[in-house]
């Protein structure tokens, strides 16, 4: 495995590193308790694991983490959309890191939290437990490449203020894509830029946003198919009630055309 930190403010015990077997058939997708599934993007299958890595503690990382393609996981089952908190997370990325070659296994809760601005490459979760990505604090975050499966409610979780964007991304089978949160203690305007993303089985919207406070949401040049909605606004709150919806498609906040989600 090839990294580099500027600091690991909490020391993650591996438990368990195997050296990857040589590649093997795409695998059949199971949700939850395990299974992991062999999933097609725009260029392929998911990549497969270069190794395994079980973490005991939530790996905190400061400046940039490699992990060369190895499967990081907690060891434990997923909790469905019970939320959990920092601790149940697999990595935590302080303000201004960068993650990137990791593939999240199926053994875990909370995926990959943000503490701030930060930057995600070319990492892939097999089976999305409660969220796969939450950008948590204040700051712009940028996904690039990777993507996630088996996602039952959200993939991209936005409870700071910010732009978040998302290019060459492949998602599958999932809730939601983005949500900005609609109930978060502290509300804020919040902005997702998608390009180039392929989406295919989503069950509810592709893109969820808080017009009251804001927010926008701008598609390009993506492939989004068999997904219910691909942009809802809502009224959001901060007293922890649920959003109420207002409506649905094209707008001066949800800003695509059919073009821009045609793009297969």
């Amino acid at each position: 495995m090839r990294f580099s930190l500027s600091t690991v403010a909490t020391a993650a015990l591996i438990v368990s590193v195997s050296a990857a077997p040589a590649p093997a058939p795409t695998r059949a997708h199971g949700h939850r308790g395990g299974h992991r599934g062999g999933h097609h993007n725009a260029s392929g299958t998911m990549p497969a694991a270069a190794g395994e890595s079980t973490l005991t503690k939530t790996m905190m990382v400061t400046g940039e983490f490699d992990g060369g393609m190895k499967r990081f996981g907690r060891g434990v089952s997923c909790t469905g959309q019970s939320e959990g908190g920092d601790s149940d997370a697999v990595f935590s990325l302080a303000a201004g890191a960068t993650l990137r070659n990791v593939i999240i296994g199926a053994d875990q809760i909370e995926g990959v939290h943000c503490q701030g601005p930060c930057t995600i490459e070319n990492v892939w979760w097999e089976d999305v437990c409660e969220d796969a990505l939450t950008f948590k604090k204040d700051g712009d975050g940028t996904v690039t490449g990777g993507g996630a499966m088996g996602a039952s409610d959200k993939v991209i979780q936005h409870n700071g203020a910010g732009t978040i964007t998302v290019s060459g991304f492949t998602v599958s089978d999932f809730g939601k894509l983005y949500r900005s949160c609609g109930n978060c203690k502290t509300m804020g305007e919040r902005h997702v830029k998608i390009d180039g993303v392929k989406a295919t089985g989503g069950k509810a919207t592709f893109v969820g946003i808080n017009t009251n406070y804001g927010d926008t949401a701008t598609i390009t040049n993506s492939c989004i198919t068999d997904t219910k909605a691909i942009c809802e606004e809502f009224e959001g709150n901060d007293t922890g009630a649920e959003p109420k919806q207002i409506s649905e498609g094209p707008s001066s906040a949800c800003i695509y055309t059919p073009a821009d989600i045609a793009a297969c």
